[in-house]
């Protein structure tokens, strides 16, 4: 299997599938799952010409369990050695929920030399938790039930945010129960102290300075029943820090839109990425 070897030692797990002559697309998936998420984009964009690189952040999936490292800054360079390593240049980042802060600040700490455009979808830019300069944003108490949670038994945690993440009630079935099975199986393969170190990381990380350096066109997606990242705490106000802003939203869906708006969500990409 591919991996790239970053800074400190630790094994990157990534895919690459396309051609190196075509244009790259760099997915960033989210918390608490892997690169298989991409599943519905990835294959899309192939399909329409694109080169697709994805890969699993360190501590999830296939990559190491590395004992340190889960800070933006560190998850930013690992992201930095791989466009390196693999000669990324002109690529679009797309980043999904916590991705989104791994793009946003690969940028703004290395700038847009091998960038052309980001891609922000559901992501948790520009800075989630509530503090006396960001009233705007979601009480403490919220993160700390989430790591009590996992510290008390993960994988009831996990099993219980899935239906929540897909917006799937008894009524509305927006994803089905293998779907389910499936995105708790991914989070099942993370470190525990990944999953649980990274609550921390995408709740308290203050990107608003970060946005604001971006110089590259940048896609804003969001769900606007979002319950996870809600849209008013996070979409609606990083555009506004954009120089090359533009926010779509999506009516009524959840946080897990790539899935419950696939068709969409890979018609706005393509789109995108035309323009």
């Amino acid at each position: 299997m591919p991996y790239v070897q970053v800074q400190d030692g630790t094994e990157i797990y990534y895919y690459d599938w396309g051609w190196p002559s075509q244009h790259t697309v760099v997915l960033i998936h989210g918390w608490p799952l892997t690169s298989a998420s991409w599943e519905s984009q990835a294959r899309v964009l192939v399909e329409n010409g694109y080169r697709v690189v994805a890969y699993d952040r360190r501590g999830f999936g296939r990559s190491d369990w590395a004992s340190w490292g889960y800070d933006y800054n560190t998850l930013a360079s690992d992201l930095g050695v791989i466009l390196e390593s693999l000669e990324i240049t002109d690529a679009t980042l797309v980043g999904f929920s916590m991705g989104g802060g791994e793009v946003v600040r690969y940028l703004s700490r290395y700038g847009a030399g091998r960038v052309s455009k980001a891609v922000l979808v559901s992501s948790v830019t520009p800075y989630l938790l509530k503090t006396t300069d960001n009233p705007e944003g979601v009480d403490g108490k919220v993160f700390d039930e989430m790591i009590e949670g996992l510290k008390k038994d993960r994988p009831a945690f996990l099993a219980q945010f899935a239906p929540k993440f897909f917006g799937r009630t008894m009524v509305h079935h927006t994803v089905s129960e293998p779907m389910l099975e499936f995105t708790q199986a991914m989070a099942f393969t993370a470190s525990p102290k990944a999953t649980i170190d990274l609550v921390k990381a995408w709740s308290e990380t203050d990107f608003r300075d970060d946005l604001a350096k971006i110089s590259v066109r940048t896609l804003v997606i969001h769900g606007t029943n979002d319950q996870t990242v809600p849209i008013d705490v996070s979409a609606r106000r990083a555009v506004k820090f954009l120089q090359h802003g533009e926010l779509i939203e999506y009516e009524g869906e959840p946080h897990g839109l790539n899935v419950t708006a696939a068709d969409r969500l890979n018609a706005d990409l393509l789109a995108f990425l035309k323009t």
